[in-house]
């Protein structure tokens, strides 16, 4: 069983992460807008977050070099240094040996301590010279003259004093929380005097050694403002009551703050208690003051007394909403497998509702079939609300591909921008994970092969610095995402010179231009003259091309010779359960994704057997369509009157011709095992309520396929059903380009 101090430092590296990502985005949007100082708190909030993080749960290393990096990085807060783009590189450096050093943490490696020493001492050579010497500048009183030194608690020149209230909760140690080091935080801001407090300490025997029972006050001699004294007691906000207020600033009139500086001042032995309430007693309210001087009425001070409380009452009740507001949205952190495993149980609810609602049908009972009705509502709910859980915005991966651009613009010698649009678009969390390598591949080669040389660019008439887009948008029951950049484009002579070169086609092989340009995803193809450590080995496109279809989608290139390129990818919302239309051909069950299905149409099979048109006139409008009885060689004689399924694939309108159509149905997505996997036009199977199996369609790639397109490397290549291999008929007629491809 995992202890206490384990699950700690588990959750510690889960939000270290997090907290490291964060820092990554706050530091590239800075070289964008060096002057925003929201950044620079964000930047400085969380770096301090994972050093007080990492001294909280024992990770000591981690605490200690984020010290010195906070260090360096506060005089950037201050004012005191400027944000350069050197300054960016270290500290995009630091982020880098942190994120090591976590690895280190968990896979109990050493950690390269020399690395950490060198970004150490070259931030520390950014400090600027008058900021070093000014620190290390005795103070100077009023007269001019040294201030006498104070070894043991040192005040900076200019300091005020804060008295700060620390009381924690009794349960505060439960979170692995140790107070003495915030209060040692304290006495690195200046100098301090602690007081503890005892009074709640109960006898010896109701003690209860696991709970806190002391609280502190303390003077504060400093020049940190207030919100550098409330980040030390940044995560204990919650468990703790934290008051910080200043000692020596005139603003302080109430008679609370008087009573508060009095208990420290008696603790000091400043003065008598007797002496601090016979001064405190000849305080007079303000409204007795102005009544007798005659400058108000009296009635006039009673009626401002009574609007500041009905103010005050107000205020309360806004902030006890506020604070209910707050609770209520609050989120909780879930493991992925966790998720994972409740996908999969709604998953076998699904088809266990399915089989009962088939069994009610059967047996006909109103009370019985009353009951799958509610049940059939209620599985539907949660089917959608826990998909919901795992749909995450696909931003969180569009940000960390800044840092791969601007380090690989550097390393390349180019000047390029990458904008993100769409990052609120959602997508499962499934697809986001397995999506980040083919995204890498793609933004690479844009990068190394599309963008030009500066002074390419400039010699064309295009700006210096280049572009590359990144987008995600809806589109039906599916999520587009695009990567696209204003670079050189794509020659489909030039490809077919190189596939001809490297084997990739024969060399009396002629190509259309839209071919051409696909022979890129063709396995060990690369236009690149010679190996680098971007390009050139081969592997790349090919791999992105398997890597998107193993996730149920599909890739299409446009491009444009001294224009640029676009690549499109287009990926299912989950990979989990979907809603689908069943159909049948030949005694055999298919399954169509409801997002593709628009209509559905009678058609009438020809008794002459002159098929080969593969029209329909449907309301006026000519629709291409293909016979799944034919493409699957499906046997049984052919119904007089078919169906036909009309779905919308890749922008065109097709129609898939079934024996019938069953119905509607949730369907659970199964895989089909390595040899089927790479089946064309098929991309999983579901269970049937009556425990049988249907195929589920890829809509695209059938119609690619019937179409005689390229699809997995080869044109007509053969479709599987019912186990067994089938050739495309030669009969079946490919329409335009202008349609499905």
């Amino acid at each position: 069983m995992q202890s206490q101090e384990d699950a700690n430092r588990a959750a510690f590296i889960e939000e270290a992460q997090d907290l490291l990502a964060e820092l990554e985005t706050a530091l590239l949007e800075l070289e964008e807008q060096p002057d925003d100082r929201d950044l620079v708190a964000r930047v400085f909030r969380a770096m301090h977050t994972i050093k007080g993080s990492g001294a909280m749960f024992g990770f000591d290393d981690i605490a200690h070099f984020t010290h010195d990096v906070e260090t360096v990085f506060d005089r950037v807060r201050n004012g005191e240094m400027p944000v350069t783009r050197q300054l960016l590189d270290l500290t995009l450096a630091s982020r880098d040996h942190i994120a090591r050093l976590l690895h280190c943490a968990v896979s109990g490696e050493a950690p390269d301590l020399s690395h950490a020493a060198a970004i150490t001492a070259s931030l520390r050579a950014l400090v600027p010279t008058s900021v070093a010497v000014a620190a290390e500048t005795p103070a100077l009183d009023a007269d001019g003259a040294e201030c006498p030194p104070q070894p043991d608690e040192p005040c900076p020149p200019c300091a005020r004093t804060w008295r700060v209230r620390f009381r924690p909760a009794p349960s505060i140690l439960f979170s692995g929380t140790n107070p003495l080091s915030l209060l040692d935080e304290l006495r690195d801001l200046g100098g301090a005097r602690v007081f503890p407090h005892f009074s709640d300490v109960p006898l010896l025997d109701e003690l209860q050694p696991e709970l806190c029972h002391v609280w502190w006050d303390v003077l504060l001699s400093t020049e940190s403002d207030e919100a550098a004294i409330r980040d030390v007691f940044l995560f204990v906000e919650d468990d703790a009551d934290i008051d910080i207020r200043l000692v020596d600033d005139a603003r302080i009139v109430d008679d609370a703050a008087y009573k508060r500086l009095g208990e420290i001042l008696i603790e000091r032995g400043d003065v008598s208690a007797d002496d601090l309430h016979r001064v405190l007693d000849e305080q007079r309210p303000l409204g007795r003051l102005l009544t007798d001087a005659g400058v108000v009425p009296p009635e006039r001070v009673e009626a401002a007394l009574a609007e500041q409380q009905a103010v005050r009452t107000i205020r309360q009740s806004r902030d006890k909403e506020t604070a209910t507001r707050d609770d209520s949205g609050a989120s909780i952190r879930v493991a992925a497998s966790k998720l994972d495993f409740l996908v999969d149980l709604v998953g076998e609810l699904v088809i266990v509702q399915a089989q009962l609602s088939q069994a009610a049908h059967l047996r006909s009972d109103p009370g019985l079939l009353g009951l799958v009705e509610e049940l059939e509502r209620l599985s539907d709910e949660l089917r959608d609300t826990t998909l919901g859980i795992r749909m995450l915005p696909i931003g969180t991966t569009f940000s960390k591909f800044r840092r791969l651009v601007r380090d690989l613009s550097a390393e390349l010698g180019k000047d390029v921008e990458l904008v993100t649009l769409g990052g609120e678009t959602e997508l499962d969390k499934t697809v986001i994970e397995r999506l980040g390598d083919p995204l890498v591949h793609c933004l690479r080669n844009s990068l190394d092969h599309g963008v030009e040389q500066p002074d390419v660019r400039v010699a064309a008439g295009k700006p210096r610095t280049g572009t590359v887009t990144l987008s995600a948008a809806h589109a039906g029951g599916e999520v587009l995402i695009t990567i696209a950049d204003d670079g050189a484009g794509i020659d489909p002579a030039r490809v077919m010179e190189i596939a001809r070169k490297r084997g990739v086609i024969a060399p009396e092989v002629e190509l259309p231009p839209r071919e051409a340009m696909e022979l890129i995803f063709a396995p060990g193809f690369s236009t690149a003259e010679k190996v680098t450590s971007v390009s050139g080995r081969g592997v790349g496109m090919d791999v992105v091309k398997r890597s998107i279809e193993a996730l149920r989608g599909r890739i299409e290139l446009d491009s444009a010779v001294g224009r640029g390129t676009t690549l499109t990818i287009r990926l299912p919302l989950t990979l989990a359960i979907i809603d689908g239309l069943q159909v049948q051909v030949g005694g055999e069950s298919f399954v169509i994704p409801l997002n593709h299905v628009e209509e559905c149409a009678e058609h009438t099979t020809p008794r002459s057997g002159d098929d080969r048109q593969r029209i329909i006139n449907l309301r006026g409008e000519i629709v291409p369509y293909i016979r799944l009885r034919e493409l699957f060689a499906s046997p049984g004689p052919v119904p007089g009157i078919e169906q036909v399924v009309v779905v919308d694939a890749q922008g065109s309108r097709f129609g898939l011709v079934v024996d019938c159509v069953v119905g509607e149905h949730q369907t659970v997505i199964k895989s089909l095992g390595r040899i089927y996997k790479d089946v064309p036009g098929i991309s999983g199977a579901t269970i049937k309520g009556d425990g049988s199996m249907a195929l589920i369609l890829d809509v695209p790639g059938l119609v690619q396929l019937a179409a005689g397109l390229p699809q997995g490397g080869q044109a007509g290549a053969s479709v599987a059903a019912g186990g067994a291999a089938r050739a495309r008929p030669a009969a079946m007629a490919a329409p335009s380009r202008g349609g499905a491809a």
